[in-house]
């Protein structure tokens, strides 16, 4: 009996071994894979080359190897320029238009209001600028944003390479705002943001709890407008 039980656990410390070895041998191919599907949004070739310590050529050879791949699944890659990223294929084009429609419906949510809140008074703003003041990846949430017409991704001037995104007319139409500027408090509220975004002090350990009480405080105002102006398009409908 012991002999059996001491069989099961070497069979079992060679079978996680094996599974750590096994991870470590992922094709080109199903590393590009992974990487588009965490990014969620265009990376550079030559970003890959970086990231993967590879050739050009490898990365695109690969590419098309994890392109033919895909070809009888959902997803498919999708080039443009010299930026890669992942898509969905045509044939499920109908369920992803309908998922569509069921996301712009639902409400926002907090983290929705928040990273809404951040781009609207410190916008254009990168991702990682985001992530840092949120303490959280926000790819999912930006993601969402982007297809509820809310917000909008454009390149940074001085650096190709880099996304900014930033609210779009629709979303002043839709606060009620003529331009940015009028939004409340606007210019005390992006200074916080500014704040918040350099590197925090590692001598104080944290924000000023007034910028942070502060920042609560217009996300609420912020989610306020949109619930009053989502009230009144509910009462023009009935």
């Amino acid at each position: 009996m012991i002999l059996k039980c001491i069989r099961k656990k070497r069979t079992l410390r060679n079978t996680l071994k094996k599974m750590e070895q096994d991870n470590t041998k992922l094709t080109t191919d199903a590393q590009i894979e992974g990487i588009l599907f965490w990014k969620g949004e265009p990376v550079r070739i030559k970003k890959l080359c970086q990231i993967l310590d590879a050739s050009e050529s490898d990365v695109v050879s690969s590419l098309e190897i994890l392109k033919q791949k895909l070809e009888a699944r959902g997803l498919i890659l999708v080039f443009k320029d010299d930026e890669v990223m992942l898509g969905t294929a045509l044939p499920i084009s109908s369920v992803i238009e309908n998922l569509t429609k069921e996301e712009l419906v639902k409400d926002l949510g907090k983290a929705g209001l928040e990273t809404l809140s951040i781009i609207l008074y410190k916008g254009p703003i990168s991702r990682a600028e985001i992530d840092y003041i949120r303490g959280v990846q926000s790819n999912f949430i930006i993601r969402n944003l982007l297809v509820r017409g809310l917000i909008e991704k454009i390149t940074k001037p001085d650096d190709q390479r880099i996304f900014l995104y930033r609210v779009t007319f629709e979303m002043l139409s839709y606060l009620g705002l003529s331009k940015i500027e009028d939004a409340p408090e606007y210019e005390k509220v992006k200074k916080e943001f500014e704040i918040i975004s350099e590197p925090v002090n590692v001598e104080a350990g944290k924000v000023e709890e007034s910028t942070e009480d502060a920042l609560d405080d217009e996300v609420e105002s912020v989610e306020n407008e949109i619930n009053e102006h989502r009230n009144e398009s509910t009462d023009t409908a009935e």
